[in-house]
């Protein structure tokens, strides 16, 4: 218990270099099974195969050699490559593989086809002549699919599966049996699914991964399974590979781990066919932080984990999971006020670790569930030095909640709330006024009986201490608006040039007014250096809202880039 104390000490330090520590202490969170021998998981990542099955995800052979280096970067051993003979992509990507510092190369096939020599068959030599140091094979193991799916006798394929790692094995350095559809067929016919295992095993199979093809399995059946299965195959032999379809993909990997197993398949982000695969994402942290082992994954590496995990997603041009555990933007975000201050005195009461270890965060939000200490959390976080007994405190804490209530939401527009809390310090600028605007849409069908839409938007603004009228055409109401702003205050302020608008969301607050509702506009922009920030308007008035939010995404911009508030000596300073 005292070295357990320790490790939650070590956790929970901002010192990331502490977390060496950690993993030299070799310890479980339950202090069983667990010795300082065999203490090594083998991480084997799918995601390049696996993952490309996810509805929706179509790898090129260049994001393949991306991801595969990003996982060597990550300290995974084994990547696994896809399937040479099954497609171009494939094809393409082992004629010219990444260079792994760590990670051990790996192709993917089955076991000859029956009625075949090894010798003679394409799939094996397929997977010879991709090259990899390692290959891993697939092969039934539930006596069901060998007859019904493959339509032949079951010793024969057992017979199958020996030939083929015999075969392979006198061709590369490593090969590994996936045993498909293990969990079932052991549930249906323990003997045969047994037999398959030990005709793997004789062959010379360096691992043999239980396979949960289906995703069906629970994590108790899983344990028990395994036991039973250990008196006649060395767990220190055995891989297990999980699919999500009862969303237990991950506690069922965890499961084998605790009862000995040393391989462990997964895929990045848990993406795989139907549900997905076990979430490596997600093991990863737990196996080293929680567990205590040793993966081959350094600090730094692991501290490369949510970068990773945002970079595949970003590859697959699909929004992140920001639920998701440890590195989701909601992993290490407080709300509530109570949370905030607890967190802010010892973070072990509401955070299982520290954030940075993964790479992410503490993120503090302000709501109108946020008491003092959110709000001085912020603060702190966005530099603004404040006595905690300044009366401007309690102002902006009530007048956060009025505005809440109101329909604003700062939790997720963290620009808007620094400027409002900026007003009410009395430090924002009065860069420009605008006294007016109107915006006009017409829509209308040319004399080739093409239906035209046109926005135009006027505004009457006062910059350093000009006046102006300007008017604009756009894409749309709030893209004139943007623009007639833009063309009064860019020659002011060249800072706006790079601005840009990369996100725009309305949601409707007051459903049962029907089109009179109030809407909230939430506004999510960024500049050359690909910093982001989001903003937010509330109004009955669906384009005033927008307004509201466009000006403080131009104020935020302004104020955090240092600009100077221009004058009347300063006009058509922008060429």
């Amino acid at each position: 218990m005292e070295s357990l104390e320790i490790c939650k000490k070590v956790v929970h330090s901002r010192a990331l270099p502490c977390l060496l520590v950690l993993k030299q202490l070799q310890f479980t969170l339950y202090g069983q099974k667990l010795r300082m021998k065999n203490n090594r998981i083998y991480l084997f990542d799918s995601t390049l195969r696996d993952g490309a099955q996810t509805q929706g995800v179509d790898f090129s052979p260049l994001d393949k050699a991306n991801i595969a280096c990003d996982l060597d970067s990550l300290g995974i051993d084994y990547v696994e490559g896809g399937w040479p003979g099954a497609n171009p992509t494939d094809d393409t990507f082992f004629a010219d593989p990444p260079y792994l510092k760590h990670a051990k190369l790996t192709s993917f096939g089955m076991t000859r086809r029956s009625g075949r020599s090894t010798e003679n068959d394409p799939g094996l030599r397929a997977l010879i002549d991709s090259g990899t140091p390692a290959v891993c094979i697939v092969g039934k193991t539930w006596d069901f699919q060998v007859k019904v799916a493959l339509g032949i006798d079951v010793e024969e394929n057992i017979n199958m599966i020996k030939d083929s790692i015999n075969h392979l094995g006198n061709a590369v350095e490593e090969v590994i049996f996936d045993a498909e559809h293990f969990f079932d067929g052991y549930k249906a016919n323990a003997d045969y699914s047994l037999n398959c295992l030990r005709g793997a095993l004789d062959a010379g199979a360096r691992w043999i991964v239980l396979c949960d093809t289906n995703g069906g399995t629970l994590p108790h059946e899983i344990g028990d399974i395994i036991e039973e299965i250990t008196p006649h195959i060395p767990v220190s032999r055995l891989g297990i590979h999980c699919h999500d379809d009862t969303g237990n993909a991950v506690a069922n990997s965890l499961t084998a781990v605790r009862v000995g197993v040393r391989h462990l398949q997964g895929t990045l982000n848990g993406l795989g066919e139907r549900c997905g695969n076990a979430n490596l994402v997600s093991l990863l942290p737990t196996l080293i932080l929680k567990m205590g082992f040793d993966t081959g994954v350094t600090v730094e590496g692991l501290a490369q984990l949510k970068r990773i995990s945002l970079t595949l997603d970003e590859r697959l041009n699909a929004p992140p999971n920001r639920g998701a555990p440890y590195v989701g933007d909601r992993a290490f975000t407080h709300k509530g006020g109570l949370h905030v201050s607890a967190v802010e005195k010892d973070p072990k009461c509401y955070e299982h670790i520290d954030p940075e270890a993964v790479g992410n965060h503490r993120h503090i939000v302000v709501s109108d569930q946020s008491g003092r200490s959110n709000i001085l959390a912020m603060f702190r976080t966005i530099g603004i030095d404040v006595n905690p007994k300044d009366p401007k405190v309690e102002r902006l804490v009530e007048n956060v909640k009025e505005r809440e209530f109101k329909g604003y939401a700062y939790d997720g527009a963290e620009a808007s709330f620094e400027l409002l809390a900026r007003r009410t310090l009395g430090n924002i600028p009065d860069y420009y006024r605008l006294n007016s605007f109107r915006v006009i849409d017409e829509r209308r069908w040319n004399a080739r009986n093409e239906l035209i839409t046109i926005s135009e938007a006027t505004i009457k603004a006062v910059v350093g201490g000009n006046e102006f009228m300007t008017v604009a055409e756009g894409n749309g109401p709030v893209n004139a608006l943007d623009r007639a702003l833009r063309e009064v205050l860019v020659p002011f302020y060249p800072e706006l040039v790079d601005l840009k608008l990369i996100d725009y969301k309305v949601r409707i607050l007051t459903p049962s007014d029907a089109t009179g509702a109030v809407t909230r506009v939430m506004i999510e922009s960024a500049d050359i250096r690909n910093d982001t920030w989001c903003t937010v308007g509330v109004s009955s008035n669906i384009i005033d809202a927008s307004y509201a939010a466009l000006r403080d995404s131009i104020i935020y911009k302004l104020y955090r880039d240092g600009a100077t508030v221009a004058t009347q000596r300063e006009t058509n300073t922008y060429a």
